[in-house]
């Protein structure tokens, strides 16, 4: 089983987090801010993962270190359980629909942290939850797990849809990333290494 958990403490937060690639999409989601517990939630159960985070920050200031802090530590764990990477597809793509709103998302594990983001949403925030913060998590998430992903906006006047269809597809191609080829043996790529 492809598992790996950390916890990190600094002054703005407290994360701790396990993560099993090979699960059943159970999740145990603890922020302190509903909206991105919800938006855990669906990367778990479309990535097919078992997640569990209980994270506790700086509320009081806002939401910006306890979602870019998640990130960090989800992309720690996510590359520790992938081990050196063997026999994993490597690359993933999704477009996603969620009602009027349209998500593509495309990534490569390879090492090599790049995040193309582009998003016009709807508006500044749904609830209390500020719609930057969306970009804000994935760039943590793929700085730290070593991934170069694209995440293109192409549609959407809703901006929990807006949120949710990004979150859902990069779930679902990162789901067909990690997914072990038995046709492809090793680590995919001429380097031998990733």
């Amino acid at each position: 089983m492809r598992k790996a958990k950390k916890n990190r403490e600094t002054k703005e937060t407290n994360i701790s987090m396990e993560l099993n690639l090979d699960g059943q999409g159970n999740s145990a989601i603890s922020t302190g801010i509903a909206f991105f517990d919800h938006m855990l939630t669906l990367l778990a159960k479309h990535g097919n993962f078992d997640l569990k985070i209980s994270a506790q920050g700086d509320l009081d200031v806002d939401a910006h270190h306890t979602v870019e802090d998640v990130g960090l530590v989800l992309g720690e764990v996510f590359k520790q359980a992938l081990g050196d990477k063997s026999g994993i597809t490597r690359y993933g793509f999704f477009i996603l629909p969620m009602d009027e709103a349209l998500a593509e998302c495309a990534l490569d594990i390879a090492n090599r942290p790049f995040l193309s983001f582009r998003a016009k949403f709807a508006k500044a925030k749904v609830g209390e939850f500020d719609a930057e913060l969306v970009e804000e998590f994935w760039r943590a998430f793929v700085a730290q797990a070593g991934i170069s992903a694209h995440i293109h906006l192409l549609s959407g006047s809703n901006l929990h849809h807006q949120a949710e269809a990004i979150f859902k597809g990069m779930a679902r191609a990162l789901r067909m990333a990690v997914r072990i080829d038995p046709a492809a043996p090793g680590v995919p790529s001429t380097k031998g290494i990733l």
